[in-house]
């Protein structure tokens, strides 16, 4: 597991490989990832929008941003978590992901981001 705190909120990432949603022999492998955001500040606060760097061990990099999370833009009050899992498709056997969430304080509208540490992304 991987794991990073920034501003009081901890995020954490387990990554997994998906061997029967992958082809290595068409060059598609997938892994999933479970993200875990646990809110150890004082304030409530929503996450905005995702931002995330997907490269290959090819070297091949994708940039993905977008709207929430899984179609959700979640509120974390102090001491709760949210937990989803989502999807990455690769064209080689391994790789690694990092990222960030845009974040915003509920009660005064003060945006800021919080990092989502380097993760591996490793075929059996």
């Amino acid at each position: 597991m991987y794991e990073q705190e920034t501003s009081g909120l901890v995020v954490r990432v387990e990554p997994q490989f998906l061997p029967e949603e992958s082809a290595p022999s068409q060059g598609r492998f997938v892994w999933a990832y479970t993200i875990e955001i646990e809110n150890r500040s004082g304030r409530t606060v929503k996450l905005i929008s995702r931002f995330w760097r997907i490269t290959d061990e090819n070297g091949l990099t994708q940039e993905v941003r977008g709207e929430g999370v899984i179609g959700q833009q979640p509120v974390i009050a102090p001491g709760e978590r949210f937990r989803y899992t989502s999807a990455a498709p690769l064209g080689a056997p391994s790789g690694v992901m990092m990222g960030a969430y845009s974040m915003q304080r509920v009660d005064d509208g003060e945006a800021f981001d919080i990092g989502v540490p380097l993760f591996a992304l490793e075929s059996p």
